[in-house]
């Protein structure tokens, strides 16, 4: 079971997927949307997408011409909604972990 654990993790880990994550909480968007939003190539976002659709993070719905992807909203929406209320709580000692940092994680 960890190694599941170790994989669900790994997928909010990434900087692109969490990137994508983090913009789909608002709402539902579609490759183009996200690309003008963060500045990432085109294959960057649907090659990370069609990750994120294949570990059932996201769902697509195929509007016409273009796919619009969403969080699943039974599960991982309200996990995104547990880690930032989380992070709001335990801000500061998130940022002074020295564990984390010498991990080399990046906080903004």
């Amino acid at each position: 079971m960890d190694n599941l654990h170790r994989l669900f993790f790994k997928a909010f880990s990434n900087e692109t997927r969490l990137e994508i994550i983090n913009l789909l909480k608002e709402k539902p968007l579609t490759v183009t949307e996200i690309c003008e939003k963060t500045g990432f190539e085109q294959s960057r976002v649907s090659h990370n997408l069609k990750c994120l659709e294949n570990c059932g993070f996201v769902t697509a719905q195929q509007n016409w011409k273009w796919k619009r992807y969403s969080l699943d909203k039974e599960t991982i929406l309200p996990i995104v909604k547990l880690f930032d209320k989380h992070i709001e709580k335990y801000l500061d000692r998130l940022k002074s972990c020295r564990v984390i940092r010498n991990e080399k994680i990046l906080v903004n």
